[in-house]
């Protein structure tokens, strides 16, 4: 009987890595679960080597505390260096990353820690595949909440095009399993991923409050010290030509919530 292939997801506990494992192990793959619950540290590297024993890929789903610039780009950075190097002493052969649609466009902020985190694994000794993925439909509900201020949430004007997790976890899942087409660059490994149409963030958070039945307003906002402030207005956020677009639409998945 052939053996299992044995994937390993950093992150496995967070928004995406915890439906790219239930896909992982639904397809009959061997899932390690990579995560600080699990006893598994990608900063310190404390555990990395046992659990990355007789993996073959990883997907790398893993977020630090802090949105913060410095503090999520220390996070990236470090985390991908012990990935790498841990990673090509066990044998792995190759590595899945997600990250951000428009991020390359950026110069602060999570953004730029996103682009840090790119050239981390890409500049590594393990082949490595980028899928950059619109904002998840969850975010909107976060950014309600970080938002709030009395009766009213101040979210920032953006245009994006709005995927769900699980979509974006299916389709990680489908390129560390070989399903999934390559890029058509080899030089360029990057692939996107987004949701069916076009959505102003605003509208969505009305439309999630609506569906709660809450009587928070919501109103737009400018970061008038933020340098990018302009690119999530102009559509910085939407995916290329060459993007895969998947549903649902935000609509359709709040109906299922």
């Amino acid at each position: 009987m052939e053996a299992r292939r044995k994937i390993a997801v950093a992150g496995a506990t967070g928004r995406v890595g915890r439906h790219v494992v239930d896909v992982l192990k639904a397809r009959g793959y061997d899932v390690v679960a990579i995560s600080r619950s699990t006893g598994v540290d990608l900063v310190t590297g404390q555990g990395l080597a046992d659990a990355l024993a007789g993996v073959e890929c990883v997907i790398d789903v893993a977020s630090g505390p802090s949105p913060e610039q410095q503090a999520a780009t220390a996070f990236f950075t470090t985390a991908t260096r012990n990935l790498q190097e841990v990673g090509k002493r066990a044998g792995v052969k190759r590595m899945i990353v997600v990250s951000i649609i428009g991020c390359d466009r950026f110069t602060a902020g999570y953004m730029a820690a996103k682009v840090a985190h790119e050239r981390a694994m890409l500049s590594g000794p393990i082949p490595v595949r980028i899928l950059r993925a619109a904002q998840f439909h969850e975010f909107v509900a976060q950014l309600v909440e970080w938002g709030k201020l009395g009766n009213v949430s101040y979210l920032p004007k953006m245009r994006t095009q709005l995927v769900a997790a699980k979509t974006v976890g299916e389709a990680l899942a489908d390129m560390a399993t070989g399903s999934a087409p390559a890029p058509e660059s080899s030089a360029a490994p990057i692939s996107e991923i987004a949701g069916p149409r076009a959505e102003n963030l605003i509208d969505a958070a009305k439309l999630l409050v609506a569906r709660r039945g809450d009587a928070l307003l919501i109103e737009g906002v400018r970061d008038p010290v933020d340098p990018d402030r302009d690119l999530y207005e102009n559509g910085a956020l939407l995916p290329g030509p060459g993007a895969t677009l998947a549903g649902p639409t935000f609509e359709e998945w709040l109906q299922l919530q």
